[in-house]
């Protein structure tokens, strides 16, 4: 057991619950991030509050932090990716926004009409979309593997007292997993990402997919990550204790990029891509980030302010890559 910050009472309660109800005394790691993560009752994004922004009581800050800008990049490149299609024939959806945020408020949009679905809301995906997700796959649960004595490990999260421990639940053969590397190597394994995916694309709506978020090839993961990528936010405070205060700071983990772009793949969608965020507007947004910086002369104007984080690479331009494709 180390210093971290014990779990609440009534996270405790719940996992002992889960624990009773599977007949186990531990769980694997997607499942006690699940339950951290979406539990109805001790969820982290389950809770009523605000979560994104750089105000008191906020855990971390998304391109949508920056307001309609962000808002109006996604529009301009949107209809970009329509390839001369009436943008006034689709309506805009928004998967997994926030509550009482959207990327487009405030924006004027030439859609025929824009809609947000919130988590637990049902998806009712039909017609002709824009179908936009920002930092939804991160926040996706995962497993998590460790190389050991040459073969995969799984690792799961068992009661340790009042706090939880990280234990390994044996050895694993999944036909997903990368080759075995060096023992100790750190694996994880966004897997619920490509479900959700899967999800969104099983209804046969026609249009444009974009999601915003981080995330590595399979290569990269397999690698040049010993650690693995998982970590938490609380506070604009960046940690690697998966096990601190569960159900009150978040929990992320890198997309594989290949995973997503396999699913999108399958599901008959074209001209897929991944690219960082900087070159996808600059490629997707030219017009709008030529004509609309051209109108503000100076270089502390509002809207430069706000679109240098949201383009520049040292900033979010190549933190985060953009995953597009069509489906007509």
């Amino acid at each position: 057991m180390s210093d971290r910050t014990l779990p609440s009472t009534l996270f405790l309660d719940r996992f002992r619950s889960v624990l009773q109800a599977k007949g186990v005394n531990a769980l694997r790691y997607d499942d006690f991030v699940h339950l951290a993560l979406y539990d109805p009752i001790g969820g982290y994004y389950r809770a009523g509050r605000r979560r994104v922004g750089r105000a008191p009581g906020t855990d971390f800050y998304t391109a949508s932090t920056s307001g309609r800008w962000f808002g109006e990049l996604v529009v301009a490149a949107s209809v970009t990716l329509l390839r001369g299609r009436s943008p006034a024939g689709l309506t805009f959806v928004e998967i997994g926004a926030e509550p009482e945020t959207t990327v487009l408020e405030g924006v004027v949009h030439p859609f025929a009409a824009a809609e947000v679905r919130r988590l637990g809301d049902p998806l009712n995906l039909d017609g002709s979309l824009i179908v936009l997700s920002n930092e939804l796959f991160d926040a996706q649960p995962f497993r998590s593997f460790v190389v050991e004595v040459g073969n995969w490990c799984d690792l799961g999260v068992r009661l340790a007292g009042e706090d939880f421990d990280e234990v390994k639940l044996g050895p694993v053969q999944e036909p997903w997993l990368p080759p075995v590397g060096r023992d100790g190597y750190h694996f994880d394994a966004p897997r619920a990402a490509i479900d959700l995916l899967n999800r969104l694309l099983e209804p046969s709506w026609k249009g444009v997919f974009i999601a915003c978020d981080y995330g590595k090839s399979l290569r990269e993961l397999a690698e040049a990550t010993p650690q693995g990528t998982a970590r938490t936010y609380w506070k604009h405070q960046q940690s690697n204790e998966l096990l601190s205060r569960p159900g009150e700071q978040d929990l992320t983990v890198h997309v594989c990029w290949d995973w997503l772009v396999e699913c999108l793949q399958q599901h008959g969608c074209q001209a897929v891509s991944v690219t960082s965020q900087e070159a996808f507007f600059m490629r997707h947004a030219a017009s709008y980030l030529e004509s609309s910086l051209a109108a503000e002369g100076g270089l502390r104007s509002p809207r430069k302010q706000a679109l240098l984080p949201l383009l520049h690479p040292a900033h979010l331009g190549q933190k985060f890559q953009v995953l597009s494709a069509e489906r007509w």
